[in-house]
């Protein structure tokens, strides 16, 4: 179990991480770590293995605790910035941007919700200071992805806190550092009154229950798990899940994913313009049948970064307050980004692979979009779309249609 308590405040190395990345530009650092990604995205797809060396190489060129605030010894990296990461490296590979995707959305609930409270503090600094990986754990048992409903209830005492949970899906959970997860409050809340815990690697075991033979998205590694874990009460975050959830998780994972995912077509987009080209240079200027399809890979791709663009700005211009987070309006819009992100993606990977014809079809070659698309048919499943169409149905018709282009 993890020793730090709120009157042992370890002395670290304050903004030590700033300091070392200062010379070199977070963009520039993150395309490094992309390179490394790109590498090795189709062992890792092929062997079903954790990015290893991607991770390792954003641990090294502190991207993990970019997000951390410059107090805490991080660069205090914007959600602009963290969606360009993840666009980045969904460019490269899809396991790693997803990764770091989920890792960052952590992180962010982690620097909102956690200044205040010493425990979480200490926990940003190590997280700037040692680049720790954080998972999520917020699927379990028959629930279907239903993160608003946990099963599982925390135990809390005085100074302590308890949790076993039936984690049917813990992405590399056997390769974090530590796990951010929902519960329910007590064993007599409802499914719905939630906490939000962090345990950190020497907090929990997990017992492996599930493995992950999938179509896509195999580097993510993830597994379903028993989560066993025990920690100090200050881990239980003093803020309600609800809140945490409206104003930080679902907008943070949402333009992440998002993000990552307009990566995945984004590079499936740039293999077609090359077959294209290459095709036309070998017919004497002449476009092969497949340009059709490029065009609306290229216009379904303009309009998914519009839209992530659109709610990017949308949120960054209500990040504080609190209201316009809770509104029908940006919730509604910020669920319906998940949705409509998903679905472009998919049209436009799919597109893509129509204009290489048989050349993206092939697993080999240097026009193969096989990858791309079976890691991409992930993102409607993932929180599944119909689930949240079903959710906001209501807030959706009680949401005002908007009076003008800008409103």
């Amino acid at each position: 179990m993890a020793m730090m308590t709120d009157h042992a405040v370890p002395d670290f190395a304050a903004s030590a991480v700033s300091f070392r990345h200062a010379a070199v530009p977070l963009a520039q650092r993150v395309a490094q770590v992309a390179a490394i990604a790109a590498a090795e995205a189709d062992s890792v797809d092929r062997e079903s293995r954790f990015p290893a060396a991607a991770i390792d190489a954003a641990r090294a060129h502190g991207l993990l605790g970019a997000q951390i605030p410059v107090e805490f010894g991080g660069e205090g990296a914007t959600v602009h910035e963290v969606t360009e990461m993840c666009y980045a490296l969904g460019r490269a590979c899809a396991s790693t941007a997803m990764i770091v995707a989920m890792h960052q959305t952590k992180v962010a609930c982690l620097v909102r919700h956690g200044r205040g409270s010493v425990w979480h503090e200490q926990l940003m600094r190590r997280i700037a200071d040692e680049q720790l990986l954080l998972a999520s754990s917020t699927t379990e048992g028959n629930n279907g992805g239903n993160i608003r409903a946990s099963a599982a209830a925390v135990e809390v005492t005085a100074e302590a806190v308890a949790l076993v949970r039936d984690a049917t899906v813990i992405s590399y959970g056997a390769q974090a550092d530590g796990v951010m997860t929902i519960a329910r409050r007590a064993n007599d809340a409802a499914a719905s009154d939630q906490v939000l815990v962090v345990f950190t690697k020497d907090d929990y075991t997990l017992r492996p229950t599930l493995g992950w033979e999938t179509l896509g998205m195999r580097g993510t590694c993830s597994r379903g798990f028993e989560l066993k874990a025990s920690g100090l009460a200050a881990q239980v975050f003093a803020e309600p899940y609800d809140r945490i959830h409206a104003q930080t998780m679902t907008p943070v994972a949402h333009l992440s994913w998002s993000s990552a995912w307009a990566g995945i077509a984004a590079a499936s987009v740039e293999r077609a313009q090359a077959f294209i080209r290459k095709a036309a240079r070998g017919a004497g200027g002449q476009l092969p049948p497949g340009a059709a399809h490029y065009n609306a890979a290229k216009r379904s791709l303009i309009k998914l970064r519009a839209l992530i663009g659109a709610n990017l700005d949308a949120y960054t211009a209500a990040e504080f307050d609190e209201r316009a987070l809770g509104s029908l309006d940006f919730q509604s819009a910020i669920n319906l980004l998940k949705v409509e992100a998903s679905e472009l993606a998919v049209e436009t990977v799919m597109s893509a692979m129509r204009a290489c014809g048989l050349a993206g079809y092939r697993n080999d070659g240097d026009f193969s979009i096989g990858r791309h698309l079976r890691d991409v048919l992930s993102s409607p499943l993932m929180i599944n779309n119909d689930r949240i169409l079903a959710n906001i149905g209501t807030a959706s018709l009680m949401a005002a249609v908007p009076a003008t282009l800008r409103d």
